[in-house]
C-alpha cells in the first residue's frame, strides 16, 4: 500500500538556524550594495546614510538583515555609526594615519605646486573622461555645480562671497567632472587628497581671484572646461583642463616671484634710508 505524502517538520532549532541563514545571506547584500554606492560616490566620505526606514524600503529586506549588513560595514571600516545621530560614510584612510602626512605637505612651500602636478595629471584626464562617460545625469550636475560657481562670481554688491567660499564652489565644479569619468580609484584616489585639493584652489581664491587679469582667466577656463564636456569633445576638455591647472601653476609662481621682489626692494630701501 502506498504511503501518504511525506511532511517534513523542522525542529525550533532547524527553523532558527535556516532564518539566520536568510538573514546573513541578506545582509550580505545589503552591505554589498551600499558599498557599490561608496565606491561609485553616490555615498561620499562624511555623508549619512539614508533612514533604516528608507534603506529596508529601497532594499526590501528586515530590520535585522540591515542592522546586521551594517554591522558588517562597520567592522570593515566603510561606515562609521554616531550614537543619535545615524551612520556616515568613513573615510578611506583612518583619520590617524593620514591627517599627520597631510599637515607635513601642507606646512611644505613647494607642497601647493606639488599638489599642482598631480591635479594637471589626474584632472585634465578626468575631464576628457567625463566627456566620454558622462551620463545625463552626470551633466545636469555638473551644469548645477558650474551655475553655482558661476552665481558666486556675479554676487550683487553687498553680497560678495568669501574667498574660501568661492574656493569650495570652484573645487565642487571640479570634482563634478571628476566623478562624471566613472572611474571610482581615480575619485577615491583624489578623494583621499581632498584637503590638498582643496587648499590649493583656496590658494587661487585668495591669490588670483582678487586680481582682475588673473580672475578673468580663470573664468574663461572653466567656461572651456564646461562646454567641451558638455559637447562631449574628449579632447577638447583634456585641454582645457589641462590649460586651467597650468595656467594656475604659473600664475601663483608669478605672485610668488612679485612677493620676493617687493621684500627685496623694501629691505634696499629700508638700507638706504638707514644709511642716509
Amino acid at each position: 500500500m502506498p504511503s501518504g505524502p511525506t511532511t517534513i517538520s523542522l525542529s525550533p532549532s532547524s527553523a532558527l538556524a535556516g532564518a539566520g541563514h536568510a538573514i546573513s545571506r541578506r545582509a550580505d547584500q545589503v552591505a554589498a550594495y551600499i558599498e557599490q554606492l561608496v565606491a561609485d560616490s553616490v555615498l561620499k566620505v562624511g555623508q549619512a546614510l539614508p533612514s533604516e526606514r528608507r534603506l529596508m524600503e529601497r532594499l526590501h529586506c528586515s530590520r535585522s538583515a540591515l542592522r546586521e549588513g551594517l554591522r558588517m560595514l562597520r567592522a570593515r571600516g566603510i561606515i562609521r555609526t554616531e550614537h543619535g545621530r545615524g551612520s556616515f560614510v568613513a573615510a578611506a584612510v583612518t583619520t590617524q594615519s593620514v591627517n599627520p602626512l597631510l599637515h607635513l605637505f601642507a606646512s611644505q612651500p613647494r607642497t601647493l605646486y606639488d599638489v599642482l602636478e598631480v591635479r594637471l595629471l589626474l584632472e585634465a584626464e578626468a575631464a576628457r573622461l567625463a566627456a566620454s562617460r558622462a551620463t545625463g545625469a552626470d551633466l545636469v550636475l555638473i551644469r548645477r555645480h558650474f551655475e553655482r560657481w558661476q552665481a558666486a562670481q556675479h554676487a550683487p554688491a553687498g553680497q560678495t562671497l568669501s574667498a574660501e567660499e568661492h574656493a569650495r564652489r570652484d573645487h565642487a565644479f571640479h570634482r563634478a567632472i571628476t566623478e562624471a569619468a566613472h572611474n571610482p580609484v581615480l575619485v577615491h584616489t583624489l578623494e583621499s587628497l581632498s584637503e590638498l585639493m582643496l587648499a590649493s584652489v583656496m590658494a587661487s581664491a585668495h591669490h588670483l581671484y582678487t586680481r582682475p587679469i588673473y580672475k578673468q582667466q580663470i573664468d574663461r577656463q572653466h567656461q572651456r572646461i564646461f562646454r567641451a564636456v558638455m559637447q562631449r569633445k574628449p579632447e577638447a576638455a583634456y585641454r582645457a583642463a589641462r590649460e586651467h591647472v597650468l595656467s594656475v601653476r604659473e600664475n601663483l609662481r608669478e605672485v610668488d616671484n612679485e612677493a620676493e621682489r617687493l621684500t627685496r626692494a623694501t629691505l634696499r630701501l629700508q638700507s638706504f634710508e638707514s644709511d642716509v
